[in-house]
């Protein structure tokens, strides 16, 4: 793999980034239990490779089979403050740039779930976050909360409320997993990382605008969410019309203990009403018209709903596993999240104190993908979606291997390597395997 221009620079500047991460970060003291303000930072570097590989036909929305480069960068900033004896405020600022595949069409599973925020080979800065946190206590004993981006040190009851409000990410409160939610530190397919078929609501960078409320027990949790959708599907503008368009989301948590080593199991329902196409519609009035199918032509309010299955499970010292099942109707157009219908998804992560490198981690994942026989018939139709569309297709489940191996080159910095296999890339037996091969420079303060 060979980085030029912009790349070795971004590398460069993201090394310099990370040796002021390390040189400037002070960890809060055991005797200060509490913070009232915090400042956090990141920033990754992910450069990738894929080989060329073989494909009978090649499409407007397909992954192109040559041989390609692709690179994501993103910086952000973490600020905190404690407002009030139950009330915290966050603000983040995120800049992103980066170069998909493709113009990052041609798969189900992205393989790098990064790539998603960046929209340019010029760094573009904006608001990642601005929301605020209220945690209302209601006894159960205490919970210490330690010191992370986006989460103030302290101790909490553990049987208390939690309500967020504002600018934020679904995925920074549901569909969480120990080994695999992180492209910027473990896996980084999208089908891994998160549940394939759970299109939560977010604009073209992952963000949006809405309220969670979260019920917590020493042993489960419940927690509820309403989110604005884009005015378009994968569109930047949020719809503020919360109740005509929305996306809601319940997630219930539950403890584990597998013969004393913890876990958590959680199952996860969600339902989007938006202005969107149905794949039935689009069929029927291409076949009227005598053309390829387009599902655009046929978008009104419609409903969209599925439902996720998510468990991590320590297994040993050291080694964890984690599954997750995902569902969605299929009937509508993907709406703010990948094309996927239905995935599986498990894995194990596995720390390095068994070779004598502690910190080091390695992970092994497997996915797979599938499509709504709706959404498969429109593609076979000649149909484009947001991010496929080959023109016509064979289909077959997208099959996606993934292993990466991160080592800490310094305190507060991380170097990984990350390989992934795709068969039949887009779900489309004509078409693949593609591989893919990366490397992850990875800082925080």
């Amino acid at each position: 793999m060979h980085a030029h221009g912009p790349e070795a620079r971004l590398a460069a500047g993201c090394l310099a980034f990370a040796v002021l991460c390390l040189a400037s970060s002070q960890p809060c003291r055991a005797d200060e239990p509490q913070e009232d303000l915090s400042l956090h930072a990141q920033a990754t570097y992910v450069p990738q490779y894929k080989p060329s590989f073989p494909a009978l036909y090649t499409g407007p929305h397909s992954l192109g089979p040559e041989a390609a480069h692709a690179y994501s960068f993103s910086t952000t900033l973490f600020a905190g403050a404690r407002l009030g004896p139950d009330l915290e405020g966050y603000a983040d600022l995120e800049g992103t740039q980066g170069f998909p595949f493709s113009n990052q069409t041609g798969l189900g599973g992205f393989s790098n779930g990064e790539l998603a925020k960046t929209a340019g080979t010029e760094i573009k800065w904006y608001r990642a976050r601005l929301f605020v946190r209220g945690t209302f206590g209601y006894g159960g004993g205490g919970e210490t909360i330690p010191a992370d981006q986006n989460q103030l040190a302290g101790t909490v009851d553990r049987r208390r409320l939690v309500v967020t409000a504002g600018n934020l990410s679904i995925a920074d409160v549901f569909d969480d997993n120990a080994y695999a939610h992180d492209p910027r530190e473990d896996f980084l397919n999208s089908a891994v990382i998160s549940s394939g078929a759970y299109d939560y609501a977010a604009d073209t960078r992952g963000y949006t605008w809405g309220i969670v409320a979260e019920w917590h027990e020493p042993e489960w949790s419940l927690r509820a969410a309403r989110f604005a959708e884009p005015e378009e599907p994968n569109g930047q503008t949020l719809d503020s019309r919360m109740f005509q368009h929305y996306g809601d989301q319940v997630e219930l948590e539950r403890s584990l203990a597998m013969r004393g080593r913890e876990g958590k199991l959680r199952v996860l329902a969600f339902r989007n009403v938006a202005v969107m196409g149905r794949y039935r519609d689009a069929l029927h009035l291409g076949e009227d018209q005598g053309q390829s199918p387009d599902v655009s032509l046929v978008r009104r309010r419609n409903v969209k709903w599925g439902l996720a299955l998510n468990v991590e499970q320590e297994i040993a010292p050291e080694l964890g596993f984690f599954a997750r099942a995902s569902w969605s109707d299929g009937q509508t157009e993907t709406y703010s999240f990948a094309e996927i219908d239905r995935s599986i998804a498990f894995g194990a992560s596995l720390g390095g104190g068994r070779w004598g490198r502690p910190d080091d981690r390695l992970g092994v994942a497997l996915a797979w993908n599938g499509l709504s026989c709706a959404h498969r018939d429109y593609l076979a139709a000649g149909g484009l979606g947001y991010f496929l569309g080959d023109g016509r297709l064979s289909y077959g489940p997208e099959r996606i291997v993934e292993a990466y191996y991160r080592i800490v080159v310094l305190k507060g910095i991380e170097l990984s390597i990350d390989a992934q296999r795709i068969a039949n890339p887009g779900y489309n037996r004509d078409r693949g395997p593609a591989r893919f091969y990366g490397l992850r420079l990875h800082a925080e303060l």
